[in-house]
């Protein structure tokens, strides 16, 4: 193994000019507002189609949660040009794919199909973005559809309710702290008004980002994009993108989740943690670094050493972090406790090996070994043309740059062990964290 990881290395190494080479990426602003981002590719005759909007759950209105996911599910019905199911039935027929998702930040489209197919790809995108067609029972019909789907994801995985429970608690004045799919008494009120409202306003070109990633030419995406995008008008009212900030936690935040249908009990603790920011990515590369060390895989981090392997404490431990996030992020820990030892006791060791963690040094092969993991991950980015329009669709709905994602490898090939620490040292405070316990009776909560 040791041979096979130091070729591995050595492969790598040859290979890293690749991973600081910028993708070609091409921006235009059309004189509606509307932004498109083209990253060319040209090995393969297929393109990606996106349409980002600067909208998501977290900019929902109070009261109407679940209203950008549930207009993400209309926008499949019909428009003034297209039957209710024709968008993605003619994506299939011409031998593509398609599919939507929403997020805190965003909303977007996307379609996956052969390069000379772009043009009809973005006439029907466009129909959509200004002409949606809603009834009535298209309203009852896809609320039962969201609902069922809260039924499956959340309802029925009392996880998944634990973890909205504690995301409440973490955002307790930002719109973080709101499932995307919604509260269910709030969507079980949703209206075809409070869809149609949402549409109006920021379903608007000057709100929106195209990105087509794959065998085209700039100059011909722009051509098109000026031909069904640039004929929409801008939308004068949309309103600056305000959110509620969180005021200053000054207590930890505790919760036990009891159910019964919990097999495996568990703890978990999710610290407020800084974004990528634009021109500012320094404590998020870090932090990055940090999951790894903290809870990366059982055989090295800090967490599996001391609790799986040194005492047997526990039977899983992890750390995980992710930077893309308009606002404030989090950075979580979770542990389940081996047979025979309580929440208690593994949250002691759990504390305990995150104070060792602190007080030693950091070990430069552990760093080192995880700047080549992520130097590798970049590398084979490259070949995802789909996951290079998703990284700057995403990014830039968040409030980043092309430059921000283009430095973003560099950045965190440059983090350093003091880096590391030094944000350890502001994250990893009791103080703005939520712990939580999950067991399924009250008995096990000790």
């Amino acid at each position: 193994m040791r041979i096979l990881t130091t070729a591995f290395a050595a492969a790598l190494t040859l290979l890293s000019p690749l991973a600081a080479t910028a993708e070609e990426v091409t921006t235009y602003t059309l004189d509606n507002g509307m932004e498109v981002v083209v990253i060319e590719d040209h090995r393969a005759p297929v393109v990606v189609h996106m349409v980002w909007y600067r909208i998501g759950s977290a900019d929902e209105p109070v009261g109407a949660s679940g209203v950008a996911h549930f207009l993400e599910h209309l926008l499949f019905k019909a428009t003034d040009e297209l039957e209710s199911g024709e968008f993605s039935a003619t994506v299939a027929a011409n031998g593509g794919s398609d599919n939507a998702f929403t997020s805190y930040d965003y909303t977007a489209y996307f379609q996956r199909i052969a390069a000379d197919r772009l043009e009809l790809m973005m006439k029907m995108e466009s129909d959509r973005m200004t002409d949606i067609m809603l009834t009535p029972e298209d309203i009852e019909t896809e609320r039962q559809v969201i609902l069922e789907e809260r039924n499956q994801r959340t309802e029925n995985n009392p996880n998944a309710l634990a973890r909205e429970q504690f995301r409440a608690s973490q955002y307790q004045n930002h719109r973080y702290g709101v499932p995307i799919i919604g509260w269910k008494h709030e969507m079980e009120e949703l209206s075809l008004q409070d869809a149609m409202d949402f549409y109006d306003l920021y379903y608007s070109p000057n709100n929106a980002i195209l990105v087509v990633a794959g065998d085209v030419e700039p100059d011909d995406v722009l051509a098109l994009a000026e031909e069904y995008y640039g004929v929409i008008p801008a939308e004068p009212d949309l309103p600056e993108r305000l959110r509620p900030e969180e005021p200053p936690q000054r207590a930890e935040r505790r919760i036990t989740y009891v159910d019964p249908r919990v097999s495996q009990p568990y703890l978990t603790r999710s610290y407020l943690a800084p974004e990528r920011d634009a021109g500012a990515q320094e404590e998020a590369a870090a932090l990055v670094y940090l999951a790894e060390l903290i809870g990366g895989s059982p055989f090295t981090s800090a967490l599996g050493t001391a609790l799986q392997f040194d005492t047997q404490t526990a039977v899983y431990t992890g750390a995980g972090y992710s930077g893309s996030s308009l606002d404030d992020s989090t950075f979580g820990i979770s542990v389940a406790p081996s047979d025979g030892v309580s929440l208690s006791e593994a949250e002691s060791a759990m504390d305990a090996a995150i104070a060792d963690f602190l007080a030693a040094d950091i070990d430069p092969a552990r760093m080192e070994s995880i700047r080549t993991q992520l130097r590798a991950s970049e590398v084979y980015a490259k070949d995802d043309v789909q996951g290079l329009a998703r990284r700057y669709g995403a990014a830039l709905t968040q409030g980043l740059t092309i430059e921000d994602v283009q430095a973003w490898p560099e950045i965190l090939q440059n983090v350093t062990a003091e880096d590391v620490k030094a944000v350890a040292e502001k994250v990893l405070d009791r103080d703005q964290a939520v712990t939580g316990w999950v067991v399924s009776t009250q008995e096990e909560a000790r």
